[in-house]
């Protein structure tokens, strides 16, 4: 099994594997989650002093903040395709649609 290693920003990096959500961390549910987390100490602050805007939850319900937008975390992700991370359809040049 080969462990692929995602940046989630200033040289941090998570497993690919482990993530099972990368949100905002704008929502009442999700400011709850980190409050919970930081209860149980674990969460893994990787903001460098900066604002946090996005929140990558792992599947051994650690949590990550981070400064990058979810957007741009997901678009390090292997095969990842700009089109599939917003579940938007997008033209090709050249075509019809």
């Amino acid at each position: 099994m080969t462990v692929v290693l995602v940046n989630i920003g200033f040289g941090n990096l998570v497993t690919a594997q482990r993530v099972v959500a990368i949100v905002s961390p704008d929502s009442a549910p999700i400011k709850r989650l980190i409050s919970e987390a930081r209860d149980r100490h674990q969460v893994i602050d990787a903001t460098c002093g900066r604002r946090t805007r996005a929140v990558v939850i792992l599947d051994s319900r650690d949590v990550v903040l981070s400064a990058l937008q979810p957007e741009t975390i997901a678009q390090r992700f292997p095969g990842a395709s700009p089109a599939g991370l917003t579940g938007a359809t997008r033209s090709r040049p050249g075509t019809n649609g």
